[in-house]
């Protein structure tokens, strides 16, 4: 039987790229966007066509428990949840809103609980599964003006280590990987000299890829199933 796997915020970047790479497997896909459909749909079909697999769409607030009870209805079988969904708010702290902070956590910390309890009762139903979280170096040290987006990954760093000891004695492992900076659209805003300034910064002297990412999530699904708890940094030896 073909193994199945959820991916959050799969339309574009570090989603888009794991979801190529798991396809690329024989994986039966679920994949969800908040609003980029016909990005989303023309993915599923261009990787349902390519690899013969299954893949299925799902457009919504991942952040809204509505949403993703609503998405799982129509879920029986999991083996992998890759929690990649996120977010980010560049500013001083004084200056946001409520409404931006409150959806900073909602979409990257809120939904992975949201997603996790979902999953879980159709994990222990075969005594085995995977939850893998997309969380950030800045979830580790903190970074100056994007103290929610912060806070939010380090929220999930401590929510997968915790998770990971709950469902280790049912043989579902959790970890995390807590990427550096990545050729993303979320880091669009950066000029080409801030990028230079950060690339002097990275002892790999380079910004690094979805590919690699995702490259590192199949590794993380393929690894000893002792491997659990782990926040897992991929950032080229800058943090």
């Amino acid at each position: 039987m073909s193994k199945t796997a959820m991916i959050t915020g799969a339309s574009r970047g570090i989603g888009e790229a794991i979801a190529r790479e798991l396809a690329g497997k024989g994986y039966e896909l679920y994949l969800t966007c908040h609003s980029s459909s016909e990005r989303l749909t023309r993915l599923a079909n261009e990787l349902a066509d390519k690899h013969n697999i299954e893949c299925t769409c799902f457009i919504g607030d991942i952040g809204d428990f509505g949403f993703v009870k609503e998405s799982f209805s129509e879920i029986t079988d999991l083996d992998v949840l890759i929690n990649n969904a996120g977010i980010s708010y560049i500013g001083l702290l004084s200056e946001m809103e409520i409404s931006d902070w409150d959806g900073i956590i909602r979409t990257n910390l809120s939904s992975c609980f949201y997603t996790s309890k979902m999953a879980i009762p159709l994990m222990l139903k075969k005594h085995a599964g995977q939850i893998i979280n997309i969380s950030s170096v800045w979830g580790n040290v903190g970074a100056s003006m994007e103290v929610a987006y912060s806070a939010s990954k380090g929220g999930l760093n401590s929510f997968t280590k915790s998770l990971a000891k709950e469902l280790a004695p049912s043989n579902i492992q959790v970890n995390a990987i807590a990427c550096g900076v990545i050729d993303t659209d979320m880091n669009k805003h950066l000029s080409m000299s801030d990028l230079e300034v950060l690339k002097g910064e990275i002892p790999a002297d380079r910004i690094g890829t979805t590919i690699e990412v995702a490259k590192m999530v199949r590794h993380v699904i393929e690894a000893p199933s002792y491997l659990t708890g782990q926040i897992i940094t991929l950032d080229g030896g800058w943090q």
